[in-house]
């Protein structure tokens, strides 16, 4: 279950279903990322912030730059990530973040193995799997097992906000064997769910459907607490999916 909890008074978003790592998505208050002239002061205050609250020096706080790609990568210090919407973290010492204004934000633990995700699932990176892709990486390079694994699925455009064209819902019906409850047809507006198109993805794996936690919000109807590209008209704000090992 989600809940709001504070960073020096400004929101951030939490699930129980993770407690043994620091796994938060932040908000409008509390945002990382922006290409906004107006908000850069704002932005460097919070990542201060939430580096004391981590307990880690700035340089330590990593974040790839995303293009909508299934590409992903294991996070290292000083090291950049071009072309990247998958971040895998096994060092205590690192913590990293990826940033949205509607797209997926999808959060992935194992704390046998004590190594987690971030990974980035608009349309085109849910059209990919890009957090199946992760989720196999996870096993296959460390050793994960799928029953361990815990998935957050972070704050979204809900299907009420979000329509897309025919070719579009065709390559995302195709990810997932049972798509009847997670599209609908009316005025000729195609509509789809997001979030638990993810959801069905990780569960047609194997992931058991108690280690997976949908956030309830919406990006677009909750406008006052989240970034919304379509809403904002094409905001140049990100909020962000944030993990630190413990």
């Amino acid at each position: 279950m989600f809940h709001i909890a504070k960073i020096q008074n400004k929101r951030i978003l939490k699930s129980d279903l993770i407690h043994s790592a620091q796994a938060f998505f932040t908000t409008r208050d509390s945002f990382l990322l922006t290409k906004d002239e107006k908000q850069p002061q704002i932005v460097n205050e919070n990542r201060a912030n939430i580096c004391e609250y981590l307990n880690i020096p700035p340089e330590n706080l990593i974040t790839p730059v995303q293009t909508h790609s299934s590409n992903i990568a294991i996070a290292q210090k000083g090291k950049s990530y071009p072309n990247t919407d998958g971040l895998i973290l096994t060092e205590p010492n690192l913590a990293v973040f990826l940033n949205f204004a509607d797209c997926t934000p999808l959060i992935f633990y194992d704390e046998r193995q004590n190594i987690g995700a971030v990974s980035h699932a608009g349309w085109r990176g849910t059209e990919q799997k890009i957090g199946v892709l992760t989720i196999e990486k996870m096993i296959n390079n460390f050793n994960s097992d799928i029953k361990n694994i815990k998935v957050l699925i972070g704050p979204a455009i809900c299907q009420n906000c979000y329509d897309v064209k025919k070719d579009v819902f065709n390559k995302l019906k195709n990810t997932v064997k049972n798509f009847d409850n997670l599209y609908e047809i009316k005025n000729d507006k195609i509509s789809v769910d997001l979030k638990n198109i993810n959801k069905q993805q990780f569960a047609e794996i194997g992931v058991p459907v108690e280690n997976i936690d949908i956030c309830p919000y919406c990006t677009c109807c909750n406008n006052d607490l989240f970034f919304s590209y379509r809403n904002e008209n094409q905001t140049q704000n990100r909020h962000n999916a944030v993990l630190k090992l413990l």
